[in-house]
């Protein structure tokens, strides 16, 4: 195998493909991308099981040649050294040519190098396939619906499923939910009525997608029973499904509140931040009182201090009440709305509140208190 190819082009595809390559991995020959010159172009793989990132670079883009001097094969190359390679390289242009099943030379008239390499024959068969129920999403749609649920799933693997953002397509309906047990964040979307299936996808893998499809206007999904694949552009990311029942959250969401409070999103962001340096000692744990006279958020540190911040502009509904919660979660789930103003809705003291855009019925946020006595 030999081509000349562009740089920029050569390394941006790399990165893709880089993006499902572990940095230790236990199967030591998917530390490698596979490269293979075809008659539509460069395919780079990279794969860590979970996660496999095919994408494609043409021999032209318009009238612009992307590869030439080319002849079609296949190989795998360490995928950390030759993305370096790459991307310290200065030149236009980079050639590399598979001297035999084991040496490759990469060179850009400047600076050559001798990499060992691997015969292809050695990577795994991936299933990159698309089967299963088909879905378009808008690309604004699909970064919509991550940002504002994916925060929201746990990052520890005891229960990997909450690792996941669940998806459920019904009569017409797309309902992403994502949950770590103590907050919830649940998008909703109108899909074809045809479209229908309930997976749990790890939330980490949509927001790869999510940061990968940059520059094209709509992302195809296809789910399969153990597998949903993302194809967008040129390029197709292939990630497993997490098994196990995803818990009911369906009545989660409190159908009636007692108590509502409006706030302007910035400013109550600001006051929970800078009530948060006096929380050391509870785990970023801020405190939320409310009654028809003003509206307050405070923190404490037994050997440091307290602080207290009266909020300006407000609505509140209500006899007086008094939350705790974790800042982190709040901040969070304020800032994945993207309104100007949000409205709070308690039930009591101990019970889990949401937290709306009241523009946007669409999406709602969960978070559950924190007792501090």
């Amino acid at each position: 195998m030999r081509f000349t190819i562009v740089r920029e082009e050569f390394l941006k595809g790399l990165t893709i493909v880089g993006r499902a390559i572990a940095a230790k991995n236990p199967v030591a020959v998917l530390s490698n991308i596979k490269l293979e010159l075809n008659e539509e172009g460069l395919v780079l793989t990279g794969s860590n099981y979970d996660l496999s990132i095919k994408t494609l670079i043409p021999f032209k883009n318009g009238d612009n040649e992307i590869i030439r001097n080319y002849k079609e094969g296949a190989t795998l190359i360490n995928a950390k050294l030759i993305t370096d390679i790459a991307r310290e390289m200065e030149e236009k242009e980079i050639t590399l040519d598979v001297l035999d099943t084991t040496v490759a030379t990469i060179n850009d008239k400047r600076s050559e190098y001798q990499l060992n390499c691997v015969r292809v024959e050695e990577y795994p068969d991936l299933d990159l396939e698309a089967d299963g129920t088909n879905l378009v999403l808008t690309t604004a749609d699909f970064d919509l619906l991550v940002d504002q649920t994916a925060f929201a799933a746990s990052n520890k693997d005891q229960r990997p499923v909450l690792t996941a953002i669940n998806l459920e397509a019904f009569e017409g309906l797309l309902t992403a939910t994502a949950t770590d047990s103590a907050r919830m964040a649940k998008k909703i979307m109108s899909v074809p009525n045809d479209v229908g299936f309930n997976v749990s996808v790890p939330a980490k893998m949509m927001t790869e997608v999510a940061r990968l499809i940059e520059g094209v206007s709509a992302v195809e999904i296809a789910v399969g029973d153990k597998k949903i694949l993302f194809t967008f552009g040129k390029t197709i990311v292939a990630t497993r499904l997490i098994a196990g029942d995803y818990p009911n959250t369906k009545n989660i969401v409190p159908r009636t509140t007692n108590y509502s409070l409006e706030v302007n999103s910035q400013e109550l962001i600001k006051a929970i931040t800078r009530a948060k340096l006096l929380s050391l000692d509870r785990e970023n744990v801020v405190d939320l009182t409310m009654s028809e006279e003003g509206v307050t958020i405070s923190a404490r540190a037994s050997q440091v201090g307290s602080s207290n911040e009266k909020i300006e502009m407000y609505r509140f509904e209500g006899d007086m009440l008094k939350i705790s919660f974790n800042s982190e979660f709040v901040v969070s789930a304020i800032r994945a709305l993207g309104s100007e103003d949000v409205v709070f809705g308690f039930v009591g003291e101990m019970k889990p509140f949401v937290i709306k855009n009241p523009a946007d019925e669409s999406v709602v946020q969960v978070v559950t208190p924190v007792r501090t006595y």
